[in-house]
């Protein structure tokens, strides 16, 4: 039997290019990336362009470590742009490296992106995540951490060469703040 993980070890900070080899130990996963839009990594130089170019595109994006080692990422990107009516609502995402699955992190740092969201972006008033009807396992991380299963959206998106049904969940401000 496996030791339990103490999560006291778990924190959040920014993306670094010195993160770049931690980052591939996970990114390079095929059953990390199985639900996630992105296909496992294969070059370092992906990896640095990732780092570089697409965590600015977040309001926030932040590694999780255990030390100061990267072991996964979450992130919370608003809805605003161009979309007036999406203004006051967010998406948060996650991703861990299969080595920790099943240990608590993910429910921890979800909890900690929620309460981080509604400081941080006062005016927010929605918080949804969207999770592959296929991963049982995030559905009841977002359930334990108080998001509200909303339903299916049948062949939302198309990925990795398939239509696929997504299941919405979100948590509304006074949710999270009570």
């Amino acid at each position: 039997m496996e030791d339990a993980f103490d999560l006291a070890q778990i924190s959040l900070r920014s993306l670094l290019l010195s993160d770049t080899d931690d980052f591939m130990v996970w990114a390079t996963d095929e059953r990390v990336a199985k639900f996630c839009s992105w296909e496992p990594y294969t070059s370092r130089d992906a990896a640095v362009d990732f780092i570089q170019n697409f965590t600015i595109k977040c309001f926030l994006f932040r590694e999780i470590c255990v030390g100061d080692h990267a072991i996964g990422s979450t992130s919370v990107r608003t809805k605003a742009g161009d979309d007036v009516a999406r203004a006051k609502s967010a998406e948060l995402g996650y991703v861990l490296g299969s080595k920790y699955w099943g240990k608590g992190i993910a429910l921890k740092v979800v909890k900690q992106m929620v309460e981080m969201a509604f400081v941080e972006l006062p005016d927010l008033e929605r918080l949804e995540a969207l999770v592959d009807i296929e991963n049982v396992a995030s559905q009841r991380i977002l359930e334990k951490a108080r998001f509200q299963r909303e339903g299916i959206l049948r062949k939302f998106l198309f990925m990795k060469g398939k239509s696929r049904d997504m299941v919405m969940f979100s948590v509304i401000s006074d949710e999270a703040r009570a």
